[in-house]
């Protein structure tokens, strides 16, 4: 794969941990992260050029302080209690790059994020699917017809 930092960049971003949370199933307490479910699904922003730009280098700013403790182990970089102020301000730069390529400044909470998601997710899926007709009545939960009993 030909990943970038902008890609490292969204994929550890709050936006797709976020989806990740919603979307993926757990092995005990590890996310299941599947391509299927959490990377193809996922509604990456329409970014442009300087705010992929932009995303790179603060990803690289995670790179660069994660770095700085080289001795340390992820779990102790990413413990609530312990993670390294730089790092925590690193990842909050990301935060606001990323939401800023969705056009979002800030949400209230995740649950805001993920409403946020699903709804580009919704935009983005809807020119898939067949246009229905306006006026039909759908006929029980899978909208199947039940057979003529006339011969």
């Amino acid at each position: 794969m030909n990943a970038t930092p902008y890609h490292f960049g969204i994929l550890t971003s709050l936006m797709h941990m976020a989806w990740v949370r919603h979307v993926c199933g757990r092995l005990k307490s590890d996310y299941r992260y599947s391509n299927s479910l959490a990377y193809n699904n996922f509604p990456w922003p329409e970014s442009t050029d300087a705010q992929k730009e932009a995303i790179s280098r603060v990803a690289q700013g995670v790179l660069d302080a994660r770095a700085k403790f080289s001795g340390s182990t992820m779990a102790d970089l990413y413990d609530p209690v312990t993670m390294p102020p730089e790092l925590a301000r690193a990842h909050a730069d990301l935060d606001k790059a990323v939401d800023k390529a969705y056009g979002r400044t800030a949400f209230s909470s995740e649950m805001e994020r993920v409403a946020f998601l699903f709804e580009r997710y919704e935009a983005l899926t809807r020119p898939l699917l067949p246009p229905t007709r306006p006026g039909r009545n759908r006929r029980g939960s899978g909208g199947a017809k039940r057979p003529s009993t006339r011969t």
